[in-house]
């Protein structure tokens, strides 16, 4: 009898072979997936308001464990440092050591070595109601809410030593995505790319989210195939003993 045959239950013998391989398939995928981002991957909940309106108070946001070095400009980071209150923070790298971190320019723009940087995820109006000027030190980083208008930070600090800034070795992970509610991915700011060292890749969450998605999909159309050949089987079946009558 061929691989191809007909078993008892009315579907091929190569058509349940191939069920079984895209459910065990999809296991992989789905189970590999979850386990890679639970590797890669962290919630938080955001705790204050000070990132509005990238993210707000109470969200949830999944960010890429990183090490220190790995932080650009433009990225929204978590981190924890004992001048900041020694609570797990969310803000934005503005700086990076060397800069000169500025506000505001004569268009109300931030700038950075002179350079003015467009900032499309802040609300209307300056870039800081407070003017100032931070020299950033090497291997520190100049850290800003979203909300300008409210946010407690290097502005905040900036009678510290290091002007404002944290040391690299204070960031835990990087943001990538609002998970709830789910308003996606957190792009990379395109006016920061053009300064040394440029902007962060993105991480594999999208990657991630396609294999568990993919598996999904296979574990549930293997599992669906032998009760639709099945009862397809039984159609024919009934069909053929009715064309034989």
């Amino acid at each position: 009898m061929s691989g191809t045959g007909r078993t008892g239950d009315g579907h091929g013998r190569l058509g349940s072979t191939l069920s079984g391989l895209a459910v065990a398939v999809g296991c992989v995928l789905f189970l590999g997936g979850f386990a890679w981002a639970a590797v890669v991957y962290k919630p938080y909940t955001v705790p204050t308001g000070s990132m509005t309106p990238t993210v707000r108070a109470g969200d949830r946001v999944l960010a890429e464990r990183i090490a220190g070095d790995e932080v650009r400009r433009g990225d929204v980071v978590v981190f924890t440092d004992s001048e900041w209150g020694d609570l797990p923070m969310v803000k934005r790298v503005v700086g990076v050591g060397g800069d000169t971190v500025a506000c505001c320019g004569p268009d109300g723009r931030l700038t950075v070595d002179g350079r003015a940087i467009d900032e499309p995820y802040l609300a209307k109006g300056p870039a800081s109601l407070k003017n100032f000027t931070a020299e950033v030190p090497e291997g520190q980083l100049f850290l800003l809410g979203d909300e300008r208008g409210g946010s407690l930070d290097s502005r905040v600090h900036l009678d510290d030593p290091g002007q404002g800034s944290v040391p690299r070795s204070a960031v835990r992970a990087r943001v990538d995505a609002v998970a709830w509610p789910m308003d996606g991915m957190i792009g990379r700011p395109e006016a920061f790319a053009g300064l040394p060292g440029g902007v962060s890749s993105a991480g594999p969450l999208r990657l991630q989210l396609g294999a568990l998605v993919a598996g999904v999909l296979l574990i549930v159309g293997g599992a669906a195939y032998g009760p639709i050949a099945a009862r397809t089987g039984r159609a024919k079946r009934a069909k053929a003993a009715a064309d034989a009558r």
